[in-house]
């Protein structure tokens, strides 16, 4: 019978090292096919199907719904279905010849000479089924493919404290190459590295990559691991929880401890994210009052004669793009090199964040070259963006390649907020909740739909002039709409 062959969890993309396992799509004895869904899992960024690049009959699960997997670590295994003859016995030692997979998942070259039946999927393998990794398919249809086996050792890759080989430099290359993201290299790492920064403490977070567009390397890290300054044996007081735990009170204010929520998923990567803007990023904040009347009687006027009429945030969303053509510091990005200087980073576009509130915890999900859109169209495209992310099936491009975010906090029934940055993004406006109020129009007093407000922006890059400048033009807009509203 033919050997069980070992599916990794594979790269999810955005630099994700682990993902909670939601379900499985199948069990054990089950008969599968390759691109067949067989779990759900759950990633800092959305829900996605897991689908297999293997045919068979599943042999094991590894894991249980609801256990957090690392990437590169097993998750199903799955016996082929022998075709034609079967195989020759192995002779006694060659269990030990049989194909054993490298630390860049490749099988080596006599197993695959000692087992004709695994050249044969090798071959089966190269017609690729485009999915190993989500979202951006397996090299497969490139003729390349690589077959993914369980590791020989999982202490194989701390092993190495001199410099790679040319030959070993150059298949990290190719295994950093296959987990890159379109749009964002540099958070981007392969499982290799991940897993040597993982168990070595290294935080890759602050770790400057010397690749191609700031992708962190082997040899980045392993720098890392040889500085004197990085002895990270900060995480052993663990053991002081399980005392708590089972006593049953908080040892700081004397109460019974109800419950507790691990913090993981969306809400992990937003706490991340936040904590990172804000140790990095010199905020500054600018708000401003708004009479939104003529807006909203615009939007009544349209709606009596077309029941296809967008909200008052696609509108905004019109402005701020105009706003953001005429002020471009704003719709950038600082990238700091491993010497530590600095580079303002433009775009020719922009890809306008719309901030989202789910049940996972607040997401934004980005209407990509927004400026080109109609207020229609960005309606319509907000609307499909914010119902995937609440559903938990955007996908990393959709998430992570923002270039300026709009928060619309009005629905909360707030004014205003001094919104954190939504990093590696330079600024985010906040739109407060219309309400009637006093106001004072051509010297008389009167009653009208007044909002708010508020964008946070990083200092770093522009003075307060330009904030203030962009700001006036977007509520300039807003008060004015009949002016950028020809081409609704």
């Amino acid at each position: 019978m033919s050997e069980a062959r070992v599916f990794l969890l594979p790269d999810l993309g955005e630099g994700l090292t682990e993902a909670e396992l939601v379900s499985w799509h199948v069990s054990v004895g089950d008969t599968i096919s390759v691109d067949q869904p067989i779990a759900e899992v759950e990633t800092a960024k959305s829900t996605v199907e897991v689908p297999s690049p293997y045919a068979g009959i599943v042999a094991e699960l590894h894991g249980q719904p609801g256990e957090t997997l690392d990437v590169g670590k097993p998750l199903i295994s799955v016996t082929p279905v022998s075709t034609g003859e079967p195989a020759a016995a192995p002779e006694p030692a060659e269990p030990v010849v049989e194909p054993v997979e490298t630390e860049l998942g490749e099988s080596t070259d006599s197993a695959a000479d000692a087992h004709p039946e695994a050249e044969a999927y090798r071959e089966e393998e190269k017609a690729g089924s485009g999915n190993v990794l989500i979202g951006y398919g397996t090299p497969g249809g490139h003729g390349v493919a690589k077959r993914t086996r369980a590791r020989k050792s999982s202490v194989a890759v701390a092993e190495p404290s001199e410099a790679p080989s040319a030959e070993t430099k150059e298949l990290d290359d190719l295994s950093l190459l296959r987990t890159r993201v379109p749009g964002k290299l540099g958070a981007v790492i392969s499982p290799l590295v991940r897993r040597m920064a993982r168990e070595h403490g290294v935080d890759l977070g602050d770790l400057p990559g010397s690749g191609e567009g700031g992708l962190i390397m082997r040899k980045d890290v392993e720098a890392a691991i040889s500085a004197p300054s990085v002895e990270p044996v900060e995480t052993k007081p663990q053991p002081s929880v399980e005392p708590v735990e089972t006593q049953g009170l908080d040892p700081r204010t004397g109460l019974a401890i109800s419950s507790r929520t691990p913090v993981k998923g969306v809400r992990k990567a937003v706490a991340a994210n936040m904590t990172r803007s804000r140790s990095e990023i010199p905020e500054a904040t600018v708000w401003v009052d708004v009479d939104a009347t003529a807006l909203v009687e615009l939007r009544k006027e349209l709606k009596a004669a077309s029941s296809e009429v967008p909200g008052l945030l696609p509108f905004i969303a019109r402005f701020v793009t105009a706003g953001l053509k005429k002020y471009p510091e704003l719709n950038t990005r600082i990238e700091t090199a491993s010497d530590g200087s600095q580079e303002i980073v433009s775009f020719d576009g922009i890809n306008l964040g719309i901030a989202a509130q789910t049940d996972r915890g607040l997401v934004v999900p980005s209407v990509r070259a927004a400026e080109k859109l109609t207020a229609r169209e960005l309606d319509a495209e907000i609307r499909r963006l914010t119902d995937v992310a609440r559903q938990g099936k955007a996908t990393p491009t959709e998430l992570g390649s923002g270039t300026f975010t709009l928060n619309n906090y009005g629905v909360f029934g707030v004014d205003g907020s001094a919104a954190i940055i939504n990093h590696p993004e330079v600024a985010i406006l906040g739109v407060g909740r219309i309400i009637d109020k006093p106001w004072v129009v051509n010297g008389e007093l009167a009653v009208r739909k007044v909002t708010e407000l508020t964008l946070t922006f990083d200092h770093r890059v522009c003075d307060g002039g330009t904030a203030a400048g962009f700001l006036r033009f977007v509520a300039d807009a807003i008060e004015n709409p009949n002016s950028l509203l020809a081409d609704i």
